[in-house]
């Protein structure tokens, strides 16, 4: 074997690293897709909870979704594409709500949880699908279930004791009805994500590895 082929294949291992941290047309297609896919969720009408009226909808499923099928990175982009056209007046909060001044209700601590809770799972995400083969699923959910409950559901209490001025026990209250339904929408995320790393490996799978 030749000297020049060690080095050879030491730059092929490095340039294939470099360009998983470069993002692709494909991956700024992912993005646009799954922001849309966000938005389209939110569309779908919500239940509201409580006398705050803070709604449960489909929104923190595709969150978690993206998170799981893009990785940490591009996911927080894709949702953060999403909270930033609502934030510009796109009606694409839950109930048709858009603009700056969603901050200043009680669901705010959720919509900015959204892209950074987007981030966590997919960094989780990452970390499971280099470090196990057996449980996979179990993992991936229980990563999801760490995101939820340190990130939305946190930021979510927060945002209603500072926007409806509760105290921590009663935000905690009117927080603790969408805990179901989130265990319940993390679980379909990690199928459908499931289904999506076996179909489509380079989506994430191939890259995290």
């Amino acid at each position: 074997m030749s000297h020049t082929e060690p080095a050879t294949a030491a730059a092929s291992a490095t340039q294939r690293t470099a360009s998983r941290k470069r993002w692709t047309p494909t991956d700024l297609g992912l993005i646009a897709v799954f922001a849309a896919l966000v938005a389209a969720s939110a569309v779908v009408p919500g239940i509201p909870v409580g006398a705050l009226g803070v709604p449960i909808t489909l929104v923190t499923l595709t969150v978690m979704l993206s998170g799981l099928v893009l990785g940490a990175g591009r996911g927080f982009a894709a949702v953060g594409l999403y909270v930033l056209l609502g934030f510009a007046g796109l009606p694409i909060f839950s109930g048709g709500r858009s603009g700056l001044g969603i901050l200043a209700t009680p669901s705010a601590g959720y919509i900015i949880a959204f892209p950074l809770a987007a981030a966590a799972t997919g960094y989780l995400a990452a970390v499971v699908i280099r470090r196990t083969a057996k449980f996979r699923a179990l993992w991936l959910f229980a990563a999801t279930m760490v995101s939820s409950i340190v990130v939305i559901h946190a930021l979510g209490v927060l945002g209603m004791m500072v926007n409806a001025k509760l105290d921590f026990t009663k935000a905690l209250l009117a927080d603790l009805p969408f805990v179901p339904g989130d265990i319940l929408k993390n679980v379909l995320a990690v199928i459908i994500a499931m289904a999506i790393h076996k179909a489509f490996p380079d989506v994430l799978v191939r890259r995290v590895k």
